[in-house]
């Protein structure tokens, strides 16, 4: 086991890290910017470390400043949670020759996944059924009007080295096309340094699903069940649940094997993630893997009892997992909601500033992951996420009523939350139903939009 692991992260997961280490008898030391100097993290690991400005580029994405963090506080390893350098192709590698461990997988795993279309491409030859779609990055406009000829219309616009709903665009027509080639391109040059896209069929109303894996070094696989991520906004993740309802025994046991296929057939190890598309039909189409610790990891550990980010830990010091399988067993209902300092009145307008008060939801059954404290000052320098509500139950309505509970419990005075909206979609009809689909924020948000114009109307405002 490690001595002194390094957290190359802030925030919610960076704490979430920091409390695994502990556990394990480890020294966790965490690296963080000028920005976060009075956060939770840096008050709760054993040493902290500035490693420059607020800006990311000089921080939390500066590898020299990191790497020379773990040298100066003499850590024998490096967390990078997730988001920032946690996918980079190139990490495992730079910190193998300074003699530092990436607590994630090989260099060779990222980059066959960090490409969508390899990604696509190793997969299919894997036997997974992918989405069809272009085999290659487009070359340009012609292309693409060629392209999308012949697979037809709806189609998704999407950046190679995508992710969190960056450089995509769904493209509804021919007309529609050019532009949305022009903004995706734009769009994933600025946000992942490679402006190259490809294109697939769009599925109308499908379910996102993800299949959590995990690996260790000495080629064992596992899957811990499925998670349904289908209530996005702008692809977005903002409610998830675990298991996936609805699903059917054939479909848990065909998905759960291929993404124990898939990460046999890159050699991965550590934690990872298989995301799918489930249509209506109930086939479901590999689209991308995720190969880090996701956001959502802790309601798969409240249906597992298993500590993903421990295990991530271990399997990076070479330990062999202690169980197959036949061992992991599935118990109840989970659901999160992401709350994010945003004002959902302007438009979810991200809005850092002044926490005056906290107080987090308790009880049976709650789960809070945060960052926060009262007086802390969310800096507006990064991702709004302010921490995790999850709720357990013995099933999904269990789950889904201690979720209403826990929302009403929760304090945060002082910056807008999406907290108010959350408890809105716990009450819509449809997702208490489990009609779920990745469109469903979108169709109620446009409701509501409607609403409001229809009462203003009525009440002489328009």
């Amino acid at each position: 086991m490690f001595e002194r692991i390094l957290v190359a992260n802030r925030g919610e997961i960076a704490l979430r890290v920091i409390r695994a280490c502990h556990e394990l008898g480890v020294d966790a030391v965490i690296a963080y910017s000028e920005a976060d100097r009075d956060s939770l993290p840096v008050r709760m690991a054993d040493e902290a470390i500035c490693i420059g400005p607020a800006a990311p580029a000089r921080s939390y994405l500066h590898i020299p400043s990191i790497i020379s963090a773990a040298e100066m506080t003499g850590c024998d390893a490096i967390h990078p949670g997730y988001g920032f350098l946690s996918e980079n192709p190139y990490i495992a590698e730079i910190y193998d020759k300074v003699g530092v461990t990436f607590i994630g997988p090989t260099t060779e795993a990222i980059q066959s996944m960090a490409d969508k279309v390899m990604a696509r491409k190793v997969m299919r030859d894997a036997g997974l059924p992918i989405i069809p779609g272009t085999e290659e990055a487009l070359t340009g406009a012609d292309q693409a009007r060629l392209v999308a000829d012949e697979i037809g219309y709806p189609l998704l616009m999407k950046a190679v080295g995508g992710g969190g709903g960056r450089g995509m665009r769904v493209v509804n027509s021919a007309d529609e096309l050019i532009e949305a080639y022009n903004v995706a391109k734009s769009e994933a040059s600025l946000a992942f340094g490679n402006p190259n896209v490809y294109l697939e069929r769009y599925l109308l109303r499908p379910r996102h699903i993800e299949v959590q894996v995990l690996a260790d070094k000495h080629g064992n696989v596992v899957h811990l069940g499925t998670r349904d991520c289908s209530l996005q906004r702008r692809h977005q993740k903002i409610v998830e649940e675990a298991p996936a309802p609805g699903l059917s025994p054939r479909t848990l046991e065909q998905i759960g094997a291929a993404a124990v296929k898939g990460s046999a057939a890159i050699g991965y190890t550590t934690v990872g993630t298989f995301e799918f598309l489930l249509d209506e039909r109930g086939d479901f189409y590999f689209i991308e893997m995720n190969t880090r610790i996701q956001v959502e990891h802790g309601i798969t550990e409240l249906i597992t009892g298993i500590d993903l980010v421990k295990w991530q830990i271990r399997v990076a010091a070479g330990e062999r997992l202690s169980f197959g399988q036949k061992d992991i067993t599935f118990r109840g209902h989970a659901v999160e909601c992401r709350i994010n300092a945003e004002d959902v009145t302007r438009n979810f307008l991200p809005a850092g500033g002044l926490i005056e008060l906290y107080l987090p939801p308790g009880g049976p059954g709650v789960r809070v992951d945060s960052h926060l404290y009262s007086g802390y000052t969310a800096p507006s320098n990064y991702d709004s996420l302010l921490g995790k509500i999850m709720t357990w139950g013995q099933d999904r309505a269990e789950a889904v009523n201690r979720m209403r509970r826990a929302l009403l419990e929760t304090v945060i005075v002082g910056i807008p939350t999406t907290i108010p909206f959350h408890e809105e979609i716990m009450a819509d009809e449809r997702f208490v139903n489990g009609d779920v689909h990745t469109g469903l924020v979108t169709d109620w948000l446009a409701e509501q939009a409607a609403t409001r114009e229809a009462e203003a109307i009525t009440a002489g405002r328009l």
